[in-house]
């Protein structure tokens, strides 16, 4: 298989989970705004989506001040942020038209017939319409997952999609927890009420409360959730998980050889997986915490990087955000 169908089917797959990652983010939002009678409740937490769905940096190279109706929009459709979901839209269907002959003709009509009825809302959203385009878009995301895994054949193309999913949903999960942590820490003197509230909302924004509450007590202690959320086995969106699945799919890509151009993905993958397996969450404080998953996002940057020179892929320069 070319290297630029190879490339074009890895960003599809980020982008399509991308754009369902912060779509969940922002969902989870709008509905604690719609809960909450407390203006302070109601106006919180919009650093930190921000921080967890794109870069503060560039939103605040065009904007003064963080305005939600504003942050909404610069999220959900402004062209100038890379990871708003409009453009991971657009990404994801310009790499499925490129990739038309080695993808289901099911998820490309998918994929090209969301972008289309989606085209109009590249001047504005309206904000009542906000919340069904990001249901919208999250339907659309496991439909296309569903297509994945009922009608392709596990040869190379399914490969290059699945290792791009679990990159980006493991980084994702991680840039959560971080943001989470630091949040609780600059808080620590927040009431209990607060603390449930944060480490509810990160079960919820990756869509694992129902399946954290079939393992423990109805209770929200943040090192059983984030214990939860980091080495579950069992869990598709732990970190654990992920990782797994990608050194999973790189061996089923490899046919389960270590070839010489690819020992040193499969180090760094097992570095990782090591690292992981001897990390006691439970008995790390919340810097520490922040410290793992910090370096845990820089790995996945390095097997991003690394993957995409083992296999002559091409690395966007807005691909870590």
């Amino acid at each position: 298989m070319l290297s630029r169908v190879a490339d074009s089917l890895y960003w599809m797959a980020r982008n399509i989970e991308r754009s369902e990652n912060n779509a969940r983010i922002l969902s989870t939002q709008l509905i604690h705004m719609l809960e909450a009678s407390d203006e302070q409740v109601i106006d919180r937490d919009w650093e930190e989506i921000l921080e967890i769905c794109a870069s503060k940096e560039e939103y605040y190279e065009q904007y003064a001040r963080l305005d939600k109706d504003t942050l909404i929009q610069y999220l959900t459709i402004n062209p100038s942020n890379y990871n708003s979901l409009q453009n991971s839209m657009i990404y994801a269907r310009e790499n499925a038209k490129a990739t038309r002959d080695h993808i289901p003709d099911e998820l490309w009509q998918l994929i090209n017939r969301f972008y289309l009825e989606k085209k109009a809302l590249q001047e504005q959203l309206p904000s009542q319409s906000t919340h069904e385009h990001l249901k919208d878009i999250i339907q659309m995301s496991m439909t296309s997952q569903g297509i994945i895994e009922s009608t392709m054949i596990r040869g190379i193309p399914y490969s290059f999609i699945k290792i791009g999913k679990w990159i980006e949903r493991a980084e994702k999960t991680a840039r959560i927890l971080n943001v989470i942590c630091e949040k609780t820490l600059r808080e620590k003197n927040s009431t209990d009420t607060e603390n449930y509230y944060y480490w509810l909302t990160a079960l919820q924004i990756v869509n694992g409360h129902d399946s954290y509450i079939k393992e423990h007590p109805p209770t929200m202690n943040p090192k059983d959730v984030l214990t939860f959320l980091i080495e579950n086995r069992n869990f598709p969106r732990s970190i654990r998980y992920c990782v797994d699945h990608i050194m999973y799919a790189i061996h089923n890509l490899e046919s389960g050889k270590v070839s010489h151009y690819s020992e040193d993905l499969f180090q760094l993958l097992a570095g990782i997986q090591e690292e992981i397996g001897r990390t006691d969450i439970s008995g790390m404080s919340m810097r520490e915490l922040m410290a793992f998953l910090d370096t845990f996002q820089e790995d996945c940057h390095k097997v991003s990087r690394k993957f995409s020179e083992t296999y002559y892929l091409i690395e966007p320069v807005h691909a870590s955000h």
